[in-house]
């Protein structure tokens, strides 16, 4: 069962990422004016598979199922969202 409260924000890591990184969910405490960008460059100074987040490949991002972009605003109860790409032929 996951606890969420308004003051945490939910991060969420799917496909490729979710298997390098080890990690499919974790929450980071709400900050005022915190942005995805910010959370993905926090995140990529883990070091490890962790850089990945702000390496050449890019990574897509999502804010409460919505595409976002790295200057976007997060708040309490969000929920965001890192993923590859999508490729097909």
């Amino acid at each position: 069962m996951t606890t969420e409260t308004t003051d945490t924000i939910t991060i969420r890591f799917f496909a490729r990422l979710r298997e390098e990184l080890g990690a499919e969910q974790l929450t980071v405490p709400a900050q005022p004016g915190l942005t995805t960008g910010q959370i993905l460059a926090e995140l990529a100074r883990r070091g490890g598979p962790w850089a990945q987040l702000q390496g050449s490949q890019p990574v897509m991002i999502a804010v409460n199922q919505t595409m976002a972009k790295p200057s976007t605003a997060v708040q309490g109860g969000d929920e965001v969202a890192f993923f590859p790409p999508v490729t097909g032929g």
